[in-house]
Order: C-alpha cells, then structure tokens, then sequence
C-alpha cells in the first residue's frame, strides 16, 4: 500500500492528532483565560486581552510559526549564556508546534467565548452575585457550563481550521504526516499519490470530529429545547 510507505503515513497521522488535540487544550486554556481579562472591569488588564486576540489574529499562522518557534530559539540562546548554559539549545518541533498553535487558536477561542458569553442574560450573574458568590464562582459555576453551549458552533470551526493548520508545522521539521507525505513523495516521485493520501486523511479527521461536535451540540441543547417547548 502506498509503495510500502503507508505505515510511515499512518505514523504521521498519529502524531498530527496528537499536535492537534494537545494545541487545543492549550488553546481552550489560554481562550478561557483570555475572555476572563478581557471581560475585565480593570480597563487595563481588558485592554491586554484585547491586544493579544487583535494582534495574533491579524498575522498569517505560518508567519506565527516561523517567528516564535526561529525567532524564539535565537532568543533562549541568547539569554541561556548569561544564566550558565553554555551549550546551544534546540527547541523541539513538537514542543513548538502545540504551544505556536495553542497561542494562535488560543486568541481565536478567546474571541469565540466571549460572544458566547455575551449571549448569556446579565441577569444571571446579578442573581449569582445577590447569592453571595464571588466573581470568580460566578464565572466558572454560572457562566462557563452555559457559555459552552453557545461555543460549540465557533469552537467546531475552530477545531477544523486547527486541524489543517498543522500541516504548517512541518516547515519546522515536525515529522507529522504532511512531513512523511513529502519524504515518500521524494523518495518515489509520485507527490500526487501521497498527497492524496493525506488529504483523504485530513478529510476523514476532520469528518469524523464534525460529527463527534455536532452530538455534543445536541447533548448540550436537549434541555433547552425542552424549555423552549
């Protein structure tokens, strides 16, 4: 199967699923974060929030990537001499690649939960607060399980945009399955059949998850329909 190259493939696409689902962790944590201070009352600290989703989203992801992951390896060589390390350091793709992605989609989540938390009542956080609970309960026992609800739609565009934004990883010498692809392209010259190959693998990665979203979605409307009936 694929001139004999096909487990090498498969071996990528395991590790493009495990860049991906990593960076989206990272993603949802620094997204969550991020709609926190944004939704800020400190002016200053909302202001921040603002900057990173503004400034991230307006430069091209493999911009991104080239810059943090060369851009910060010239820098911790820089600093590591003057903290005692002599010897020069290189950073690891796959370390690289899930905290560049996590960063970028982290900015992307950031803007997509603070709509859904805007599409929440302010009333409910008012009832939260006369209960007694601190902004903070407030924020995770109020207003997180009901802002998931609203996300799942942006955050499934999200997950798929993602995804194919992995491939750009293997500028960096990430060996994922666009990397492989590209090494068995070489090696046979037949690109088209390789490249195939990982298309129809993208396709099938991001098919079965709009699938696995779209239950969670409904899982996640049955009471509300409910009500509203």
């Amino acid at each position: 199967m694929l001139n004999g190259y096909g487990a090498v493939i498969l071996e990528g696409t395991w590790l493009t699923l495990q860049l991906a689902l990593s960076s989206m962790a990272l993603a949802i944590v620094l997204g969550l974060l991020g709609v926190a201070i944004r939704l800020s009352p400190l002016r200053w600290l909302a202001w921040l929030g603002d900057l990173y989703s503004t400034v991230v989203r307006g430069i091209p992801d493999l911009v991104l990537i080239l810059l943090i992951f060369y851009g910060g390896q010239d820098l911790i060589n820089r600093i590591a001499p003057l903290l005692g390390f002599d010897d020069y350091i290189d950073l690891d793709p796959m370390a690289s690649g899930i905290f560049t992605l996590g960063f970028i989609f982290g900015a992307y989540l950031s803007e997509t939960f603070r709509g859904a938390f805007m599409g929440i009542p302010k009333g409910q956080a008012e009832a939260g607060m006369a209960y007694g609970m601190s902004r903070f309960q407030v924020f995770w026992r109020i207003q997180v399980p009901q802002m998931i609800r609203l996300a799942i739609p942006g955050f499934t565009n999200n997950w798929l945009v993602l995804t194919k934004a992995t491939a750009l990883i293997s500028v960096v010498g990430l060996q994922d399955m666009m990397f492989k692809a590209k090494q068995a392209a070489d090696a046979t010259r037949e690109p088209f059949t390789f490249y195939l190959a990982v298309a129809a693998l993208y396709l099938l990665i991001t098919s079965v998850s709009m699938l696995a979203l779209r239950w969670l979605e409904k899982r996640y409307t049955v009471g509300v329909r409910a009500a509203e009936l």
